[in-house]
């Protein structure tokens, strides 16, 4: 075999030498890109770590967790404090949401208005990301620490996310409309304050039933949110 530029002959050996570099420098550069997952369906379980205040008070809330669905342009949160769960069906397209409450039996279903959606959402998308070097192993992935801020500028919470698996409909939680990938362990700070841990410990990539994300036409009350709060 001759080169293009007539000089010395190639040999076979030299070739293929050739081949291997060039398909291992190939891999090389492309193994991230291919790495990275684009998802559309999966289910997420986490386990919630509430603030010591509230743990001690309400030994009954142990235990609880918060589960991630997601379907397309379709999500689902349930949260789960044993005593009372929330459920929370977030239709990304037609820019809907629904809460469903379980307390004790009585169930109330709130449907928010198109303009309370944009609202959250935009206060949302103003959250600023900033990555920290520590990174951490959860459910099997290897996640990124970073810091996320609020549009006020203060509060602030931690997050740990997987770069691997990034979500097709990236409104599937408002909260992380800016992540670079999806979170497996995160801060929820509350209304007082305080923080609750969240950490994934099973992670499920599995086309989820469409069934999941449908609102219930009979067993709940339906009531505003004004209306909630006057009844507590």
């Amino acid at each position: 075999m001759v080169n293009p530029a007539g000089c010395q002959p190639l040999t076979n050996t030299t070739t293929m030498s050739y081949r291997l570099f060039l398909t291992y420098f190939l891999l090389c550069i492309t193994s991230p890109i291919l790495a990275q997952r684009v998802i559309s369906d999966a289910k997420i379980v986490y386990k919630i770590d509430l603030p010591p205040e509230r743990a001690q008070m309400d030994a009954m809330q142990e235990g609880s967790t918060l589960t991630q669905y997601m379907r397309g342009q379709l999500s689902r949160i349930d949260m789960d404090f044993n005593i009372v769960k929330y459920t929370y069906l977030i239709n990304s397209k037609e820019e809907t949401l629904t809460t469903l409450i379980d307390q004790h039996g009585n169930k109330y279903l709130i449907r928010a208005s198109k303009g309370q959606y944009e609202k959250e959402l935009k206060q949302y998308e103003n959250v600023q990301f900033k990555d920290q070097p520590e990174t951490r192993q959860i459910a099997g992935y290897t996640c990124k620490k970073t810091i996320g801020t609020m549009p006020d500028g203060v509060t602030t919470f931690e997050v740990y996310y997987t770069p691997d698996l990034v979500p097709e409909n990236r409104h599937y939680n408002r909260r992380f409309a800016n992540l670079k990938g999806i979170p497996l362990e995160f801060e929820i700070v509350t209304k007082t304050g305080s923080k609750m841990r969240v950490i994934a410990t099973k992670v499920e990539l599995y086309p989820i039933p469409a069934s999941y994300f449908d609102i219930p036409k009979t067993g709940y009350k339906v009531v505003s949110p004004e209306e909630l709060k006057n009844m507590q």
